[in-house]
């Protein structure tokens, strides 16, 4: 991809748009693992509001995080004992809503071959998959770049 441009979002996304100097890119390397403790706030929710409060916002999924993107992902009942827990947090339902409310959506490749099975081909409708390190070099072309 051209040093300027960014991957369009939505499914099948070949195409480039031209850089958007208001975009910041935000990085989730790590999953959030906890479960009871979440119940309302998360990097996915928080990346909504970095969304509209910033003025646009691309989502670069590393690590671990590529498994948010995964298109078949459910959540399980957590039992303890006699008592079920069923409010846990839907990482794919956020997912969407991030795409939905106009938040570009990215997964390095490296990653989905790592920790989803089936890779690129498993994901959320409208995730992008990028070769790893692609986007480096267009960390200038953002307002901002942060870690979440």
């Amino acid at each position: 991809m051209p040093h300027g441009t960014k991957p369009a979002s939505g499914a099948g996304a070949d195409t480039v748009e031209e850089a958007d100097e208001r975009r910041c890119l935000g990085i989730v390397e790590r999953a959030y693992r906890g479960a009871l403790e979440k119940q309302f706030f998360d990097e996915l929710y928080l990346s909504v509001e970095m969304h509209r409060q910033l003025g646009g916002l691309d989502l670069l999924l590393r690590g671990q995080a590529v498994c948010y993107a995964a298109a078949s992902a459910t959540v399980p009942e957590l039992r303890f004992g006699k008592a079920t827990v069923t409010t846990l947090s839907d990482h794919r339902r956020d997912l969407v809503t991030l795409l939905e409310n106009g938040v570009r959506v990215l997964a390095e490749e490296s990653s989905l071959a790592a920790y989803l099975p089936g890779g690129a081909a498993r994901l959320t409708p409208g995730v992008v998959p990028v070769a790893d390190g692609e986007l480096a070099p267009r960390w200038p072309d953002y307002r901002l770049v942060f870690f979440i």
